[in-house]
């Protein structure tokens, strides 16, 4: 298992808020699963998507609806609970309501940002950018360490491999544990397709359980998942996610990996 956890980390639920009943839908589902196979969970939902390929394109219910929602989530089920900030100002205000705050991919080399989010005091989980190796998000925890983040994670989630494709290349998974930083997968934003659609993102969703198998064999045990009850219907982000009914199998089939992992590590 990754260093620091003591149990195997999730962070899940739908790319973006699109509303209560369907975050609670999400949040019930994934509680009772996760409680059942011993995971950390921590419920993800986006009040604000500020980088859709498209302006037609949905974006959420705004910081102060969303906020409420994901307090109103943490309330119900006892769980804690992360967004996107994707401004100085959503982190003065989403850092009163949640429990971890995310840094976008595409925002993960803007200091300001980085350096607010580390001043709050929370932890940070920092989206490594689809043009950054593995090397590069040294100082990208630097920045954190600097300003005081005790906790924070870098979440993989593939590399630009030419136009509208992302490819995940594992090695980096071990490259950055090896530098120190604790690690998470990303399975779902790792199958997009960035603007594959025209005017908008598309994704091979059914991809993504395999790639999660993949990380948990070389040895992560913190994933990152976006998933829906109907991903087809999903207004963000749908072509890329696991649905819903299937992240009971993802899942035992990850902890079964990593219990495997467990017992017989990777010397280093």
């Amino acid at each position: 298992m990754e260093k620091g956890l003591l149990a195997p980390l999730l962070i899940a639920g739908p790319c973006v808020i699109e509303s209560e009943k369907l975050c609670n839908e999400v949040a019930e589902k994934l509680v009772k699963i996760t409680q059942a196979l011993g995971f950390e969970y921590v419920f993800k939902a986006s009040f604000d998507k500020a980088n859709r390929t498209s302006i037609k394109s949905y974006r959420g219910v705004g910081r102060k609806e969303g906020l409420r929602i994901l307090e109103k989530i943490k309330e119900r089920f006892g769980i804690a609970v992360t967004t996107d900030v994707h401004t100085v100002e959503d982190i003065k205000e989403a850092s009163k309501v949640v429990d971890i705050l995310q840094i976008p991919a595409l925002l993960c080399r803007q200091t300001d940002l980085i350096v607010a989010a580390a001043q709050t005091g929370l932890p940070v989980n920092v989206k490594k950018g689809q043009f950054l190796s593995a090397p590069e998000v040294d100082a990208i925890a630097k920045k954190l360490k600097e300003n005081g983040t005790k906790k924070y994670w870098i979440t993989e989630r593939g590399n630009s491999f030419g136009y509208q494709n992302l490819v995940v290349d594992m090695r980096n998974l071990v490259w950055m544990r090896e530098a120190g930083h604790p690690v998470i997968f990303d399975a779902t934003h790792s199958v997009q397709r960035p603007g594959g659609l025209g005017d908008k993102t598309g994704g091979d969703g059914y991809l993504a359980p395999y790639l999660a198998t993949a990380a948990a064999a070389v040895g992560v045990s913190a994933f990152f998942i976006e998933t829906h009850p109907t991903p087809k219907k999903a207004l963000s982000d749908g072509p890329n996610m696991i649905p819903l009914k299937e992240m009971p199998t993802t899942l035992r089939r990850l902890k079964a990996i990593m219990e495997v992992i467990e017992q017989n590590p990777y010397k280093q």
